[in-house]
């Protein structure tokens, strides 16, 4: 129960961490080419400009899907070290 309970706590959140890192280095490339990123669409546009849009405003259902996971992890290792100290 407490392996389960890892895995469902860490990699939840090293995927959302690498989704996001991988977004945020193609906006960090577009930016220093001179566009503007559209958020929207995952585009470098270099004709006009576009609002900031967060990431867990594009992608609400991922980022809460993982944080349940993670949550629900937590409550796997709690319970597994619960019933290993009975």
């Amino acid at each position: 129960m407490i392996r389960l309970g890892l895995l469902l706590l860490v990699l939840p959140g090293v995927v959302l961490m690498a989704v996001f890192w991988s977004e945020q280095s193609a906006v960090n490339e577009c930016l220093s080419a001179g566009g503007s990123f559209d958020y929207l669409v995952s585009s470098c546009d270099m004709s006009q400009s576009h609002p900031f849009v967060p990431f867990g405003a594009r992608n609400p259902l991922f980022v809460n899907l993982t944080m349940l996971a993670s949550a629900v992890g937590f409550g796997f290792c709690l319970i597994g070290l619960y019933v290993r100290a009975r």
